[in-house]
């Protein structure tokens, strides 16, 4: 129950920040950045309420989602689809901020943090960032990539309607919300690959599975110079205990060899399931 509540949270928050990107930052400035929410900015200017347009699009949306996607993505879009017109319908349409370029940056920015949270949730505010979870399914295509595919259709007839400004500032819109949904994807889960030779391989050990609670692999290895045996330490960990481990390693060997690499995705034991050693 608390897990459904907390992903329940996540999908409320994450369209409440969608409304406030649009009514507040990009929709006074006339920047249809795709989605459905720009095709509403779009049509409103021919006297279409902006919310009445999300909710017709929305319903037919959740029938594709339900057709592809399933029942789970289909019952979380239901709540996405269901509150984005409601929250459209009453955040205030304000401009917040008078300079465009600034109004673009900031409402991009939380528009691709709004679509990250509900994709990592196995939700979306229905429009078109249901067409990128299909093809992430059927294609393996990144979900910022698929998203940019389909706004960029979007962008293109704000052109027509807005003319050039709007639609380089809706292109460059794209582009924010492409690059903040990668970075969210994966810049914020970067974890520390470690590869540890040492004479002092079974004490190093020791601290990493007591110390610092991780488990470590150890890798019979022979050194091409001297042809002799030894145990080089693999060992995945947070950025935040690297320097714990700096320091575990020099105590025990300052002459210790040591390969470090930035990783993005790690799953498995003790990172995306319980911890404990393997």
């Amino acid at each position: 129950m608390f897990k459904r509540f907390k992903k329940l949270l996540y999908i409320v928050i994450a369209i409440l920040l969608i409304a406030i990107g649009v009514n507040l930052f990009l929709g006074p400035h006339n920047i249809a950045a795709g989605g459905i929410t720009g095709l509403a900015i779009i049509l409103e200017t021919f006297g279409i309420d902006r919310s009445l347009v999300i909710l017709v699009f929305n319903a037919i949306v959740l029938i594709v989602t339900f057709i592809f996607l399933g029942k789970e993505v289909f019952f979380n879009t239901v709540i996405g689809a269901s509150l984005l017109p409601l929250f459209i319908r009453f955040v205030p349409q304000h401009t917040l901020v008078e300079d465009t370029m600034l109004s673009m940056i900031v409402g991009s920015v939380i528009f691709g943090i709004a679509v990250s949270i509900l994709y990592s949730n196995q939700a979306s505010s229905g429009g078109t960032s249901i067409p990128p979870l299909i093809f992430k399914k059927y294609f393996n295509l990144n979900t910022s990539v698929g998203l940019f595919i389909t706004d960029g259709i979007v962008v293109v007839l704000s052109l027509r309607v807005f003319g050039t400004d709007a639609f380089f500032f809706a292109i460059s819109s794209i582009f924010i919300t492409s690059a903040t949904m990668s970075y969210m994807e994966s810049g914020l889960n970067k974890k520390k690959m470690v590869f540890i030779i040492s004479e002092m391989s079974d004490s190093i050990t020791n601290d990493i599975l007591h110390i610092i609670n991780r488990g470590v692999t150890i890798v019979p290895i022979i050194g091409a110079y001297n042809k002799r045996e030894m145990n080089m330490l693999m060992v995945t960990l947070d950025s935040k205990n690297y320097q714990q481990l700096l320091t575990i390693v020099k105590g025990y060997d300052d002459k210790a060899f040591m390969i470090t690499d930035t990783v993005s995705d790690v799953y498995g034991q003790g990172f995306t399931y319980e911890s404990g050693t393997v």
